[in-house]
Order: C-alpha cells, then structure tokens, then sequence
C-alpha cells in the first residue's frame, strides 16, 4: 500500500513540476510570412530496447562480470521550450541481469553459478534533452536531430541474487538514480520521429544488484522507439523546425514577389508612353497638340490662335524690326535656369510654370520667334534620348501655346546626346547636358 501511494506521488510531482516549468505553446501576435510562427511543443514517445547492466563507464572490477541483456520499455511526454533545448518526463520498466559475482572477500575474483535478477517496477525521471543540430538545408522539417540528455530520477526496484541452489529474495526499495545519454532523431514525416539512443543509469545505492560492493550501482538501456507531436498537423514541430531552410523559402517568395511588381511597373511605364504620345501628337499639323487642341482636324494652311482653332480674322502680319533686349533674354536666362522636369518623362514640374509665363507673356507683347532645342546626356540608347529630347522641347511649346504664345512663331526640335556643351563622363557634366535652350529671334 505503502510502495503504490509512493508511486502515485511521484508521478503526480513530475507532471506538477513540468505544467509550471512547461509555458502554453507560442500564441503569435502577427500574421503573415514576416510575423511570428506558432509551432507544436508538445510530444509523447514510446520505446523499447535492452537494459544490461554493463555500460560503457565500467572500470577494472566490477560487480557482475557477465551481463544478461533483457527487454525494457518505456515513454515520456515532452515540452520542447527552445529548438535546441526540451525537459521531458520518462519512465521506464524491465529487468536487468547479471551472472558471476565478484567475490568480496580475498583476492577479486568472480564466483560460478551466481548471479542476480532485479525488477525495475517502476521509475519516472525528469530529463532536460539538448539537441546538438538540426540538420537540414532544404527541407523546414529536419531529417536528423543528434541530441544529449540528462536528468535527474526516482524508481522502485527490486529481485534476487542467488548462489548456487541458494535464491536471497529482495525487497522492493525506493532510491534516486541520474540518468545520462545520447541518440538521434531521424524525422520520417511532419510531426513524426523516430527515436534512438543509448542510456546510461547511475543509482544512488550500492544494493540495486543486491550485491554491496560499496560502489553504486548502474546499467544501461540501448532503445529504439517513436515520437507524435502533439497540436495541429499545420504547425511544423519546434525541435525539427529549419530556420535556415525557411529563410530560403522566403527568399524565395519574396524575389518572386518583387520580379511580378517590377514587370507590373513596366507595363504602366509602356502604357504611359504611349498615352503621353498620343496626347502630345499634332494629328491635324496645325501647331498645336492634340491635349490642348480644342479644334481638332483643323484643314492644312488655317491660322489657328493658342488653342488650335482657326482665327476669325486674318491676323495682320506687320513686319517690323526685332530688337532684343538684355532684360529679355534675362527672361528667357531665368525660363531655362528654373525649368525641370519629372525624371525620365517630359511632364514640366509645377515649379517651372512662373518663369515660363512670363516668357510666353513676353513672346506675345514683342511677337518674338523662339527655337527650342532639347538636348539629353549620353545614358540610354540613341533612340530613347533623341524622342525624350523632341518630347521634352514640344511640351514647353505646348505650355507656352497654352498661354497665348503663337504657335507658328516657336519651333521645337530634339538632339538627343548629339550636342554636348560638358564632358558626359562625370555626373555634374552629364546634368549640364541635360537641358532645354531657349532661342529668340
């Protein structure tokens, strides 16, 4: 009654011990392929081997020189809390057995026809398991995990030795044991180990064997067995869990992700273009674009006013003589120092609209002629600078045509890179090519 009450209390104290030790699985406070992962942490294992009592830390003399391997099996339940790092409750059952006893007395010697054969009844140990690696590249869930153990324990044993036709029955005792080990995990499927190892047992008393040769006792269990984790099959298992194989994946994804919106951007930029083209086309070839071009398919040879419909009146042509002031071309200086343009496009910037309106105030009050020319830099193919260059020098006639400026008296051409004034070898040089001149005439 006694040994059961015992038995009771020490199981209910190890699953005690690991439910505060043990914390809830991770309850992730994000979602998404960069928030936290939630994993399953808890696991159950069973196994079976051989318990012998030879180890691999036998010395010169020991108690039994014959060892007669027999079954033991076992379980635990587990808590992963790192992914290198579990505690688990383990139990463990079976017989060890042992023939030819050292002869205590006199010169060390082992003695015929003895032995002993003792009953592990029962025993529970809470072992920490530490995982050496996790090996895998590709693969998130890892195929071999080496790992060792130790821990601390509590069992009930007891058996006979005999001598001869001479059986000493023991009585069952309760004592402390430290287990110690090592193995590997080999992962068969998500969620699914199997388990082997070699453990080696060290008793805290010199009767397990029933043979007080003042030493403690020890034995060893070699097992093979299998672990479930627990939890939903979505969620990969903590200690298989490859951080690195994930990192790849999501690299992976990620790359993909940014190659789709690159290839989406580019598609925009082309539509773009095209619409820009269209908008900035002069269709009926009276000077005037067809975005500001409120007549349009104007016949060929009307005088068209700013907004390309035909004038009411002929406007009279008075020839007169041009002369050019240094306050106009001071205009003009400030038009081309402050014009800008989005980079890439020939879209005009808001910025440049005040120094433009007063050029083209001043093309209307003196009925001045102006040359654009757009010149670009050398980056980029010939085709692309010599396009971006006509575009560049037709939108600022647009603009001024928009204003009141007569577009028969402003011409707009486009050299591309063919006229450089600066050396396209260095970034100030290449911003000096890059430009729009203004010629009044």
């Amino acid at each position: 009654m006694k040994s059961n009450i015992t038995k009771a209390a020490m199981v209910v104290t190890l699953l005690g011990a690991s439910s505060q030790l043990f914390a809830q699985d991770t309850n992730p406070d994000a979602t998404g392929r960069f928030g936290k992962k939630e994993f399953r942490t808890w696991s159950i294992g069973v196994h079976g081997g051989v318990l012998s009592s030879n180890t691999i830390f036998n010395g010169a003399t020991r108690d039994y020189n014959t060892a007669k391997e027999s079954l033991g099996y076992g379980g635990y339940i587990k808590k992963q809390i790192l992914p290198a790092l579990g505690l688990q409750a383990d139990f463990l059952a079976g017989k060890v057995k042992g023939t030819r006893a050292l002869n205590p007395l006199g010169t060390p010697q082992y003695l015929d026809n003895t032995g002993f054969n003792t009953r592990i009844e029962w025993s529970a140990a809470l072992t920490a398991v530490y995982n050496l690696a996790n090996i895998s590249i590709n693969n998130e869930n890892a195929m071999l995990i080496p790992y060792v153990k130790g821990g601390v324990g509590y069992m009930s044993s007891g058996g006979d030795t005999y001598a001869g036709s001479v059986t000493t029955g023991n009585s069952y005792k309760e004592k402390y044991f430290i287990p110690v080990g090592a193995g590997f995990k080999l992962g068969v499927a998500k969620g699914i180990n199997l388990d082997f190892g070699y453990d080696v047992n060290f008793v805290k008393s010199a009767t397990f064997d029933g043979l007080n040769t003042g030493k403690f006792d020890k034995f060893s269990y070699g097992h093979a067995g299998i672990e479930f984790a627990l939890g939903s099959k979505s969620k990969p298992q903590l200690q298989n869990y490859s951080s690195l194989a994930n990192l790849r994946s999501e690299s992976a994804e990620e790359s993909a992700e940014l190659r789709r919106a690159l290839s989406t951007a580019e598609q925009n930029a082309e539509r773009d273009r095209a619409t820009y083209a269209k908008e900035m086309g002069d269709d009926d070839g009276d000077g005037v674009a067809n975005k500001f071009d409120k007549c349009p398919g104007t016949p060929a040879g009307v005088v068209v006013d700013g907004s390309g419909c035909p004038l009411v009146t002929k406007a009279e042509v008075i020839k007169e003589k041009i002369i050019i002031t240094e306050a106009d071309r001071k205009v003009v200086s400030e038009a081309i120092k402050n014009l800008e343009f989005d980079l890439g496009k020939a879209t005009i910037r808001a910025k440049s609209y005040p120094t433009l309106n007063r050029v083209a105030a001043l093309l209307v009050e003196k009925n001045f002629s102006l040359k654009l020319a757009g010149h670009t830099d050398n980056t980029g193919s010939m085709a692309l600078n010599l396009r971006l260059s006509k575009d560049r020098a037709e939108a600022v006639k647009a603009y001024l045509v928009s204003q009141g400026a007569n577009p028969s008296r402003i011409e707009a051409v486009g050299y591309g890179p063919n006229q450089p004034i600066a050396s396209n070898k260095t970034a100030a040089g290449r911003q000096e090519n890059r430009r729009v001149e203004f010629t009044l005439y």
